[in-house]
């Protein structure tokens, strides 16, 4: 006999292992799995056509986060917080129209994927994160990873949480194999 072991149980033994993950020297955004996670229940549960919707579409987002802090890097004006807004505020405006536009693509339809990857990368790269903090390439290389791994998180959890157990229940199949007497005619249906 197999043991099962409930989904709650299964799940939290997976979260306690990302602790070995962002433990690390190369301060990974370890809640980037958490996120990509989530993010596959919400978009239907560990199944293969969920992650091929859900993987481009969560790295979609945050490569074009990283597009606006490589443009607001290159463009950003010497002086006055106002400039440097206005600045921030066209670049946001042109990038994510074109994010948004993006999710009219069959491959990066699931515009919600992109909306969670443009903000993980965001929190990772102003959050400090990654192996060389501060740096747009490598937070972007770490959000990437992490939000990769969720998906992975969830097909194992799903995975160990469903698997078939050998058929033990022999209540119902020995309530069902009880023999019942027929019903006399004055007599009402049996109740099951």
């Amino acid at each position: 006999m197999r043991l099962r072991l409930p989904n709650e149980i299964v799940s939290s033994i997976l979260a306690a292992t990302t602790a070995f993950i962002g433990g690390n020297a190369l301060n990974l955004p370890v809640w980037g799995i958490f996120i990509g996670w989530a993010a596959t229940f919400l978009a239907g549960g560990p199944t293969r056509a969920t992650l091929v919707k859900l993987w481009p579409t969560m790295a979609a987002g945050s490569t074009f986060a990283l597009v606006i802090v490589l443009l607001d890097t290159a463009l950003k004006p010497g002086s006055g917080q106002l400039a440097q807004d206005a600045v921030l505020a066209v670049i946001i405006l042109v990038v994510n129209t074109a994010l948004m536009y993006a999710g009219r693509t069959r491959a990066l339809a699931l515009i919600p994927g992109m909306f969670l990857g443009f903000a993980s990368y965001f929190a990772t790269m102003f959050g400090g994160f990654g192996f060389a903090p501060s740096n747009p390439w490598a937070a972007w290389v770490s959000v990437l990873a992490m939000n990769a791994l969720g998906p992975v998180f969830a097909l194992v959890a799903h995975a160990i949480a469903t698997r078939s157990a050998p058929a033990t229940d022999t209540g119902a199949a020995a309530h069902d194999a009880v023999p019942r007497p027929a019903p006399s005619s004055g007599d009402p249906a049996p109740q099951h």
